[in-house]
């Protein structure tokens, strides 16, 4: 099947060829790391000494066989990386056809995020490790598009730690085991070859300021909170509070917004409350 490409760092992020990926923001939208970052280190100082150390750490990690194979695993760019990847840890196997808005906001969610280096790789153009020390990476096949795009900062890193944030939101109960496995997924770069640890460090960091203009965008909040209450309904996380809402006095089922006391909801009323007897969020 031909999948359509959607070009933001210079990696490609593939989605089926029927699908329309939906940025809440454009890339002119999103902050402007080279604002709030300092350029990638200069080889002469000690930040670049470090990058190399880290390198050198990559390599040693290619001699476990389970860290090297999901490293490589880790290197095929994509949502479907993503979903195979996070699914195990976020608690719920994500699908298209099975949770389509969880699958929603996290494919556009993560495609605004990653618009965020777009402009950053082109102006600085840094060498990637593989390349300044003549060696090959885990992932040859990838080399020849690697050395064309600029390695500052690591997509791969921005496109899983967004996705962490994003996964954690909606399941936090699972937050240690999403972000532990979004952390792997930067440290997967150093280990394959294709990125210096400062590229990962600035990939987290411009990630997290990435999904904190997410928050910005009305879209994206009432996406996510479909997505949340596809979590709740799909875990069983209903029953309990429908079986609460109905111990409730008779109003509570008969019309209206309460809490989950049985109380009447105020107009600023903010989190999970019960309407017609079914559990809501309510984020604005």
């Amino acid at each position: 099947m031909l999948a359509a490409i959607l070009t933001t760092s210079g990696a490609m992020a593939q989605v089926a060829d029927d699908e329309t990926v939906t940025p809440y923001f454009t890339s002119k939208e999103m902050p402007d790391m080279r604002h709030f970052l300092p350029a990638p280190p200069d080889t002469i100082g000690a930040l670049f000494t470090h990058d190399i150390m880290q390198y050198m750490w990559g390599k040693t990690q290619r001699l476990d066989p389970v860290r090297c194979d999901i490293a490589k695993r880790d290197a095929v760019y994509g949502l479907d990386c993503i979903i195979q990847e996070f699914s195990e840890p976020f608690g719920l196997q994500i699908s298209k056809e099975e949770t389509p808005e969880i699958y929603r906001v996290l494919r556009d969610g993560t495609a605004t995020c990653d618009s965020i280096c777009k402009e950053p790789k082109s102006f600085y153009m840094r060498r990637r490790p593989f390349d300044r020390f003549n060696e090959h990476t885990l992932t040859p096949e990838d080399e020849p598009a690697l050395l064309v795009n600029g390695s500052y900062p690591s997509g791969h890193t921005i496109l899983g730690w967004s996705s962490a944030l994003l996964l954690t939101e909606i399941n936090p109960d699972r937050a240690d085991t999403i972000m532990a496995r979004g952390y792997m997924y930067g440290e997967s770069r150093v280990i394959v070859g294709a990125h210096w640890q400062s590229d990962v460090d600035a990939g987290r960091l411009v990630a997290s300021v990435a999904y904190a203009k997410l928050h910005t965008s009305e879209a994206f909040l009432q996406q996510m909170a479909k997505a949340r209450a596809e979590f709740l309904e799909k875990t069983g996380q209903t029953t309990g509070v429908r079986q609460q809402a109905a111990q409730q006095p008779a109003a509570a089922t008969a019309g209206g917004t309460y809490t989950l006391n049985g109380t009447p909801a105020t107009e600023s009323q903010r989190g999970i409350v019960i309407r017609d007897g079914q559990k809501m969020l309510v984020n604005k």
